[in-house]
Parts: C-alpha cells; sequence; structure tokens
C-alpha cells in the first residue's frame, strides 16, 4: 500500500505543478502578449514592417505582417487563417470580407491613399508622358507591361487607367501578369520587362527601378487602404496596434515611404 500512496501523492504533487504551469498568472500574462499578426497588402511591406516595429518599441507586444495580394490574404482570411488585423489595398477586399461578417464593426477606417505609377528600370532610357493615347504599346515593342492580376488592387486600378487613357486594348495582349505589386515591381527590377505598373511607393524603395510618370489620379478608382479588425481575433493586444496605426506616430512612418492620409480622415 505504502508504494501506491507514496505514488499517488507524487502524482497528485505533479498534477498541482502542471496546473500552476498552464494556468497560473505567469501563462496568463504570456496568453496576453501572444503576437498580434497583420494581413497587409505588398505594397506596405517596407513601412508596415517599420510600423510594427515602433509598435513594439512603445508597447513590448509582438507584431508581425504577413504580405500579400489583397485578394488572396482576404480568402485567407475567410478560410480561418490566423490572422488579427487586415489591411487592404483597396476598398473592394474589405468589403468582401464585411459581407460575411469577417471583420470587427466599427473598427474599419480608410488608413491611407496612394498614387500609381509606370515605371521602368533605372538604366532605361524610354521617355514616355502619361495621357490620353499615349503609345504605351510602341515603347513595349515586342515585349511585356509587368501588371498585378486583374483580382489584385493594382492591377485593377492599372487596368482602369489604360482603359480611361484609351490605351488599355493595345497592351492587353502585352502583359506580364504578376500575383501581387511587388511582383510586378520585380520583373522591372530583374530587367524582364521594360515597364510596369506599381504604387509610387514600390518604385521609392527599389533602386532598380524608375518613375517614367504617374498616372492621373481621376483615370481611376481612388485608391484607399481600408484597415479593420478581424472578428474572430482573440487576442487582446489586436486594438492597440489599430490604435497605434492609426496614430500621428504610425502615420509618419508611412509618410516617410510616401503614403499619404486620405482627406478627412
Amino acid at each position: 500500500m505504502t508504494p501506491v500512496k507514496t505514488w499517488s501523492r507524487r502524482a497528485a504533487m505533479a498534477g498541482l505543478i502542471l496546473t500552476m504551469a498552464l494556468g497560473g498568472p505567469a501563462a496568463r500574462a504570456q496568453a496576453r502578449s501572444s503576437t498580434v499578426v497583420v494581413f497587409a497588402a505588398a505594397s506596405l511591406k517596407n513601412a508596415m514592417d517599420d510600423a510594427l516595429k515602433a509598435f513594439t518599441a512603445k508597447s513590448g507586444v509582438e507584431a508581425k505582417a504577413s504580405y500579400g495580394a489583397s485578394s488572396a490574404i482576404a480568402r485567407q482570411i475567410e478560410q480561418g487563417a490566423p490572422a488579427d488585423v487586415f489591411v487592404s489595398a483597396d476598398p473592394d477586399w474589405m468589403d468582401y470580407l464585411a459581407q460575411r461578417g469577417l471583420i470587427t464593426a466599427g473598427s474599419r477606417i480608410d488608413l491611407l491613399t496612394n498614387h500609381l505609377a509606370l515605371i521602368a528600370p533605372a538604366d532605361s532610357k524610354i521617355s514616355l508622358r502619361i495621357g490620353k493615347n499615349m503609345p504605351l504599346a510602341a515603347a513595349l515593342g515586342a515585349d511585356r507591361l509587368a501588371i498585378a492580376g486583374p483580382e489584385v488592387p493594382a492591377g485593377k486600378y492599372g487596368q482602369a487607367s489604360l482603359t480611361a487613357l484609351g490605351v488599355w486594348p493595345s497592351v492587353q495582349d502585352k502583359l506580364a501578369r504578376a500575383e501581387n505589386v511587388r511582383a510586378a515591381l520585380a520583373f522591372v527590377a530583374r530587367g524582364e520587362t521594360p515597364l510596369g505598373i506599381v504604387y509610387d511607393t514600390d518604385a521609392a524603395v527599389e533602386p532598380k527601378v524608375r518613375i517614367v510618370g504617374l498616372f492621373p489620379d481621376n483615370s481611376h478608382p481612388p485608391i484607399l487602404y481600408p484597415i479593420a479588425l478581424v472578428a474572430a481575433s482573440k487576442n487582446p493586444d489586436a486594438k492597440a496596434l489599430l490604435a497605434f496605426l492609426e496614430s500621428p506616430g504610425a502615420t509618419a512612418i508611412f509618410h516617410k515611404y510616401g503614403f499619404r492620409t486620405p482627406a478627412g480622415r
């Protein structure tokens, strides 16, 4: 009997220790300080990385981002990917999640805006004035135009602008479609295409490209980056990160990278 009692006491003590380890204050604090995960449009990478570092330095809470085309990361959230905050490069994909009840009501705002640019490799001699019926097809010659896919915001904005300028029919069969705007940027940076359409903030962080010109803002829908909490998030620090990304400190970081604040915010 004695060995059994001894084993029972030891088992009980082990169980108590395990319970304390799993459910004690330290464990609860660790759970509370779990990393906040942001799913963000690819064009935000450099600026968002800096903003998240600033948030961590200020709050002590770790934050990390997963980047991709807004269409792709919105669908990942729809499929249950563990995101706390979503930042889209256009309202449509935020609407997509809102219509399915996948973002927290009342948490959404338009965070940033941007400009659409035509780019070329840094050593390119191409000169092209962006405007109605510009000779874009002639500038491409036998080559292709790098542009994000039709579901990606930068791709939609680009197609809308080329259509408004009367150029789309002449180039629609001369496209190098990319999975997101940073992939389109890479096509041009590597010299795989002579021209591409990205945001001017993308061009600003890639020394291997230069901006040929900016597309008129009235040639495409307004470029907006809405942000919201993901409804399924259980992370108590997600709201603090959202508030920080809307704060003057984060705004200054985004402005440093060329993003702008939407009118009325």
